[in-house]
């Protein structure tokens, strides 16, 4: 089954804007709206909506020619420079190779995972004002901010007493999540303990239950044991 990505792909480039930029990529030399109507025998106004399209995609270069004479610079066509970036993307498949290789590399895979989560918890969450030591209820807010924003779902316990577990409903990894557990969870469990370090809070992610519930993965807060 096509993805959104493939599908919205197919949709920019079809039929005619696909046969609009074929020409343009085969001229050799920028074309004018007019050259290209006349190439695929259709109306130039039918061309000028496509080729403004394509500029806007990044396929195109839209650029006016020095005028050899008088009357009106003309305004010509041609491909972007380097590889067109339209098409699929596989990033899934490159994140399994990544995972895979990781996890073959030991033991130590499961911590380099919780490294790199912290590492990257540090820098995506918001940060407080120098001065502005934050209460746990603060910290736990920009916490579940950031993680909302990664599209965790994420949700407070039902009694929403801070610390406390926090519901994570959504996972933004699920596929890789269930085939490599080992090293997407604790990736999470060090994204939450990065965040809280960073802020200074006075309460730490100690523990990640994945899929505790049945829609929904808990992350265990506790008070700081530095606090």
């Amino acid at each position: 089954m096509a993805t959104n990505q493939e599908r919205e792909d197919r949709r920019q480039l079809s039929g005619r804007r696909r046969a609009v930029l074929d020409a343009v990529q085969a001229a050799g030399a920028p074309l004018g709206v007019a050259e290209v109507a006349e190439r695929l025998g259709v109306h130039p106004n039918t061309v000028r909506f496509h080729l403004d399209a394509l500029v806007a995609q990044g396929r195109v270069e839209r650029t006016v020619e020095q005028p050899s004479g008088p009357g009106r610079p003309r305004t010509v066509y041609a491909p972007q420079p380097g590889m067109d970036r339209g098409g699929t993307r596989r990033y899934r498949l490159l994140a399994r190779m990544l995972l895979s290789q990781l996890a073959s590399t030991g033991p130590g895979a499961e911590a380099a995972a919780t490294d790199a989560g912290r590492a990257w918890g540090r820098y995506l969450i918001e940060h407080a004002p120098p001065s502005r030591a934050l209460t746990a209820d603060q910290a736990v807010g920009r916490l579940t901010a950031m993680l909302d924003d990664l599209g965790f779902d994420p949700q407070l316990g039902d009694d929403g007493e801070v610390p406390g577990p926090v519901r994570l409903r959504h996972c933004p990894f699920l596929e890789l999540a269930e085939e490599y557990g080992t090293i997407v969870c604790p990736l999470h469990l060090g994204l939450m303990q990065g965040a809280l370090a960073e802020l200074g809070a006075p309460v730490e992610a100690v523990r990640l239950e994945p899929f505790a519930e049945p829609g929904a993965c808990l992350a265990h807060l506790a008070a700081s044991t530095s606090a």
